[in-house]
């Protein structure tokens, strides 16, 4: 599970909130201290220091942070002797109030602990820089330009072919097919499932894992379909994890996340839950908001494939920056968020404009096209981040958001409490995919 940290923005009421980052290099431990909102710029750091530091593990942050010394004013004092990066913009703060988001360290900072031992450098960023740092238009005409920056690609006419992205599995095309007719039902999905071997297994295994435990032993994958999963669940399912096999999983990974199945499969489950309960006249299709949640992060991957020098450079961003939104993070670095990337792939793959727009402004739910499956998704995502179980900053839910859809904050909490009491068969449904994964992965590499 992640670590979880809180946004700051919270402590940020005056202007002499700041937090302090822990980094190291083969040299030792530095302090970096910035105010509490700002994003951490590690190239200029790097530049300015003449030292390649490097994140401290988020779990490793923690244990320092929570030593006894430290609880006290004479510890605290004693921390400033290891080597100190002070941002430019604190040096007119009359006075200093440290957070460390890890831990929670809260303490205030005598700017005497600072004369003669902080090197002063501009390493700070706000949101609203990084903002105006980024290209305008469309979101295809955003990709093209990130693409352009950070790539030695030119664009050409169809952008699709030119990225290497890969086209939509047959098995998906003809899914998605499905999900789009009416009329589609259990006679024209089975003999579908039927032809693709690694899909027929999954189905079955689904099936017979002990989340939907079902009495007696499967015969068919028309049993499983009909008995078990049902048209919905199969049709969404199938199609979310043949789209995530098109793109692997990235190795180079921020340190401490959640695992891409496991924040998958619990973020589809919940959001799922939460429309069956949510207060509507028109609640969207329960099947629809699954398929959402489960490729809700698919970009992430997208993000590997089409920017692998920079994707090892974003993991540490994210990992010295965990107090900010994750959108922001990949804006600095990138200029495109994966929500930009998925969102247009989704599109050029024709999957339903319901989920593409839900997935575009999951992290945005009160944008004017934000729909209730984005909302519902933006939801399931905080509730998981505040128990370790979704990447990104912890944030207290909107009560805007919540109105929108028909949902008390209790109502979700017991939802999410609900389906944590299966867990371990939810964590076998992931096991299986991940297994899946590796095994596609490792065809794909013999193939070569």
């Amino acid at each position: 599970m992640a670590v979880g940290v809180h946004r700051l923005d919270n402590v940020t009421e005056s202007n002499t909130s700041v937090r302090i980052a822990l980094l190291h290099d083969n040299e030792g431990k530095v302090l970096v201290i910035l105010p509490a909102t700002h994003l951490l710029n590690l190239v200029v750091l790097w530049r300015e220091s003449s030292r390649h530091l490097q994140p401290v593990r988020a779990e490793n942050i923690v244990k320092f942070f929570n030593q006894d010394a430290l609880a006290t004013t004479e510890g605290q004092r004693k921390l400033f002797s290891l080597p100190v990066y002070l941002d430019r913009s604190c040096i007119d703060m009359t006075s200093l109030s440290v957070i460390e988001p890890h831990s929670g360290l809260a303490f205030d900072l005598p700017r005497k602990w600072l004369a003669g031992s902080a090197s002063v450098i501009s390493v700070g960023i706000s949101p609203e820089q990084i903002l105006e740092q980024q290209p305008q238009g469309t979101d295809e005409e955003v990709i093209i330009k990130a693409v352009e920056r950070f790539t030695a690609l030119r664009i050409k006419q169809r952008m699709e072919d030119t990225l290497g992205l890969p086209s939509l599995p047959p098995t998906s095309q003809k899914i998605s097919e499905l999900r789009a007719d009416p009329l589609a039902g259990v006679d024209r999905l089975v003999p579908i499932v039927k032809v693709d071997p690694s899909l027929a297994a999954q189905v079955m295994s689904w099936a017979a894992s002990p989340y939907y435990a079902l009495p007696g032993e499967l015969q068919s994958i028309e049993d499983a379909v009909i008995r078990v999963l049902g048209f919905d669940l199969v049709v969404n399912l199938a199609l979310g994890v043949s789209m995530g096999k098109t793109l692997s999983i990235p190795d180079e990974a921020p340190r401490g996340h959640t695992p891409y199945w496991t924040q998958a499969i619990y973020t589809a489950t919940l959001a799922e839950r939460l429309c069956k309960v949510m207060h509507s006249d028109e609640p969207p299709k329960p099947g629809l908001v699954y398929l959402t949640g489960l490729i809700h992060n698919f970009g992430y991957a997208a993000l590997a494939h089409l920017f692998p020098p920079h994707f090892a450079l974003l993991s540490r961003y994210l990992e010295v920056n965990p107090h900010m939104s994750i959108d922001q993070t990949e804006r600095h670095v990138l200029n495109v968020t994966r929500e930009q990337v998925a969102a247009w792939l989704f599109e050029c793959w024709v999957l339903p404009q319901e989920v593409c727009d839900g997935v575009r402004y999951l992290n945005n739910p009160l944008h004017s096209k934000a729909n209730s499956h984005a909302q519902l998704v933006h939801i399931a995502t905080r509730a998981l981040r505040q128990i370790g179980y979704a990447d990104g900053p912890v944030e207290t839910i909107d009560p805007k958001v919540l109105q929108s859809v028909g949902l008390l904050e209790s109502e979700v909490f017991a939802e999410r409490d609900a389906m944590l009491k299966k867990s371990d068969q939810l964590l076998e449904v992931v096991k299986m995919l991940e297994t899946q994964q590796k095994k596609e992965s490792s065809k794909d590499k013999e193939s070569v």
